[in-house]
């Protein structure tokens, strides 16, 4: 069953409509960046006692950083059609905001190579919050997640910012 159009713009299809890998053989090595972003909404109680680092599973947001750039590393075993990447840089911010009563979190990944790391930025950005999450639903079961891509540079495309 086909479901494509004959001018197939879509990457992961070939032209018999199955998914395939992209090949990247011929494209120029770039430096190219990804910055990813969740947002997790939380009880200003629970908000409160992450700050004050008052779980018994550990410091929140230490281990979800961490949980973060493992994930982020591992996209590629994650995602099917993914390129396993050599990334150069893969870190995490917070921004936390108590007046909303939520965290953001800054997912950035950087590369030299011939594709872009908007998913590892993704993954890690994922990750990081559902590791939030996994450590605050005892005590918080209205937790909210969403993820975005807020930016990304490099390659023939050049430079984007999403948010």
């Amino acid at each position: 069953m086909k479901t494509h159009e004959t001018s197939n713009s879509l990457t992961h299809i070939d032209h018999e409509g199955k998914a395939t890998m992209v090949d990247v053989s011929e494209k120029i090595v770039s430096t190219r960046t990804a910055i990813a972003k969740s947002l997790v909404k939380m009880k200003p109680d629970t908000l409160e006692k992450i700050i004050k680092n008052e779980f018994e599973k550990g410091d929140v947001l230490s281990v979800a950083k961490i949980a973060g750039i493992m994930g982020g590393k591992q996209t590629s075993d994650l995602i099917p059609l993914c390129h396993p990447l050599q990334l150069t840089h893969l870190d995490i911010d917070f921004e936390i905001d108590k007046e909303n009563s939520q965290i953001l979190i800054i997912a950035t990944a950087k590369i030299s190579s011939q594709t872009g790391v908007e998913m590892e930025a993704l993954t890690a950005a994922s990750v990081c919050a559902l590791t939030v999450y996994d450590m605050c639903k005892a005590i918080d079961k209205k937790l909210k997640i969403e993820t975005w891509l807020s930016y990304k540079s490099g390659g023939k495309s050049g430079d984007h910012q999403l948010d």
